[in-house]
């Protein structure tokens, strides 16, 4: 192989049209964008999803699918993590301002005690919603399962007595 004899692959390589230059460019007076139409105009920028004044795929194909308004979203927290927190803090007593103080949930989260996990030591556990299996966990052990309303839970995490 020699240097001299190198080349590019074929058709890999083209010359750059320089768009707008005249006549002698090759794009004549369009400068190659056709004769009218917006796509021919300056500014232009076609919308997402726009197909030339055609229906959109969007709009033909149908809606599906349901959006229940009065879903109820627990964020679930597990009976091992719950075991990890006793563990590490040695309390008995979890309740939603201890679960946010650890980073559990946020201000306005509905907690649900789900049954993944074992639990090893008798705690008292008092949030939102808990699940059957959780609930025989809990009290197997001596401890306690307690729902908390919405109302009360929300003053119970600012620290103010409800009313």
């Amino acid at each position: 192989m020699k240097l001299e004899i190198l080349q590019p692959a074929k058709g890999s390589v083209r010359d750059n049209t320089r768009q707008g230059r005249g006549q002698g460019s090759g794009g004549g007076g369009t400068a190659r964008r056709g004769h009218k139409g917006a796509k021919s105009r300056s500014g232009y920028s076609s919308k997402r999803g726009f197909e030339g004044g055609q229906m959109p795929l969007q709009r033909r194909l149908p809606k599906f699918g349901f959006n229940n308004i009065n879903r109820i979203e627990y964020k679930g927290i597990n009976l091992d993590t719950i075991q990890a927190l006793v563990e590490k803090t040695g309390v008995s007593l979890v309740d939603l301002k201890f679960l946010k103080e650890h980073g559990l949930m946020s201000k306005f989260d509905l907690i649900k005690v789900l049954g993944r996990g074992e639990l090893t030591s008798k705690v008292s556990v008092s949030v939102n919603a808990f699940s059957k299996s959780a609930v025989t966990a809990i009290e197997a052990l001596g401890g306690t399962a307690t729902v908390v309303t919405k109302s009360s839970a929300t003053s119970e995490i600012e620290g103010s007595q409800p009313e």
